[in-house]
């Protein structure tokens, strides 16, 4: 009688430090991915401003049609959004 009471103390203990490895590593792993998603995110605002300033000074500088410079803008936007799914995945 007392080795069955042991035995399902023992037991229950095991789950409870299972259950709680679980939980610990599943908030772990959604940190990791907020995180990720953060400086996806950062990566491409700071594209999107770059590629603003490149299509002013392309035109500032009269060396394409507007089109071309928007053609270059849409490129850089493009590959900062490369570089965040690149962070994320």
């Amino acid at each position: 009688m007392e080795r069955q009471k042991c035995v399902i103390r023992c037991i229950s203990v095991q789950r409870i430090v299972a259950m709680s490895l679980l939980i610990a590593s599943a908030s772990c792993f959604a940190t990791e991915q907020a995180q990720q998603r953060r400086d996806g995110r950062d990566v491409k605002q700071d594209t999107r401003q770059e590629s603003r300033e490149a299509k002013v000074d392309c035109r500032a500088e009269n060396q394409k049609s507007n089109a071309a410079c928007r053609q270059d803008k849409r490129e850089t936007k493009q590959g900062g959004r490369q570089q965040s799914r690149d962070i994320k995945y």
